[in-house]
């Protein structure tokens, strides 16, 4: 059974930074992309960043880039998301998504995780 568990939202001040991390079990994900995506009260879910497994090669939303990185440890089956320069409207739960394949989208990942909270204080 394939299980995403996303830790590392919590409060942060604008201009902060946090970590998101989410432990990937129970299959092999080598043919994987893993995405991370966010959904702020009264909005639709919005993509985030993407990182392929087996390559490492990432994609970013217009919004986060420059400001978040996303990577992955193979040895932990973790996927990381690295979040700087943080602001208010950063401010939603984060998911992890997985999906086998090259392109990975809120209407066709294989599985989610059940969210972590990230809320950015002015």
């Amino acid at each position: 059974q394939v299980q995403l568990v996303e830790s590392g939202g919590g409060l942060v001040q604008a201009g902060g930074s946090l970590r998101l991390s989410c432990a990937a079990s129970g299959r092999t994900f080598s043919r994987y992309v893993m995405g991370w995506f966010r959904q702020a009260p009264g909005k639709e879910r919005e993509f985030v960043a993407t990182i392929r497994w087996s390559t490492g090669s990432t994609y970013y939303g217009d919004s986060v880039k420059g400001r978040f990185t996303i990577s992955r440890d193979n040895a932990k089956n973790t996927v990381y998301l690295e979040m700087n320069s943080l602001k208010p409207e950063d401010t939603a739960i984060y998911y992890c998504a997985a999906r086998m394949g090259v392109v990975i989208r809120p209407d066709n990942a294989d599985y989610w995780g059940q969210g972590t909270q990230v809320t950015v204080s002015s």
